[in-house]
């Protein structure tokens, strides 16, 4: 596909804007978990009065479910994201909030989604109206550490799994009602498909720019290069929870 300097600097090159991994399409291939958490998104928004988007990155998500309009709001934190996400929600009627927090009135949604979003189980269980649904896939604390392995990076010890995260609802008083974990094969095709997915998700290796892992990366290019694509595991999880009823 190129040799190692012109594939790095293209990867260097895309402009990094909202949470669109559409850049590596066929150089990094995800296996998906057994479940289908679009699907069970779509199912929970047909009944939702209030739906609250946790961490909607730049909306690409939440406009392909089609939320109800007027009845949908979305949170981002990272700042660079919301007007994008503004740009591509607001027509649907989706109301944009940028905060790092949960700033809603106590018991306003009905529906909580939130797909690699930020997980604070207390802000949930506040902003869940009595009788509530929250649905959550998370990112778990294993995740590519196979690419740090790969690169000699620091592995950062992340105790963040579906036992933990099943806590933290039980204890602000939810019911987890659904539970999935599983650790599905990302394979990267070439070493740009790397160097992107690390400008994409920068906590995976936090100190990594291409100067200081130049070496490392070059040893990778090689090994793809005669060994074919590079498998790592990735660690997702799946809950889904309920507030309990008034009364």
């Amino acid at each position: 596909m190129g040799d190692y300097d012109s594939l790095v600097a293209a990867a260097v090159a895309v402009p990094l804007q909202g949470w669109d991994f559409g850049w590596l399409d066929g150089r990094a291939v995800t296996a998906e978990p057994s479940w289908r958490y679009p699907e069970l998104a779509t199912e929970l928004l047909r009944d939702a009065d209030s739906v609250l988007d946790i961490d909607t990155g730049g909306g690409e998500l939440l406009a392909e479910l089609a939320p109800p309009a007027g009845r949908t709001w979305a949170a981002e934190s990272w700042p660079p994201n919301v007007p994008v996400a503004t740009e591509r929600l607001k027509p649907l009627g989706v109301e944009v909030v940028g905060t790092e927090g949960l700033p809603f009135a106590d018991g306003k949604f009905t529906l909580i989604i939130n797909r690699h979003g930020r997980f604070d189980a207390a802000g949930i269980a506040r902003v869940l109206a009595p009788g509530g649904t929250v649905l959550t896939q998370q990112v778990g604390g294993d995740d590519c550490v196979d690419l740090n392995r790969a690169l000699g990076a620091p592995i950062t010890d992340k105790r963040w799994n579906l036992g933990v995260a099943t806590e933290a609802l039980t204890a602000a008083g939810l019911r987890v009602i659904d539970t999935a974990e599983e650790w599905p094969l990302l394979r990267f095709h070439d070493i740009g498909a790397v160097v992107y997915q690390l400008r994409m998700v920068p906590w995976q290796v936090p100190d990594f720019t291409v100067e200081r892992y130049d070496s490392a990366l070059r040893r990778l290019h090689g090994r793809i290069e005669a060994e074919g694509p590079l498998a790592v595991r990735t660690h997702r999880f799946l809950l889904t929870a309920k507030a309990p009823h008034q009364g």
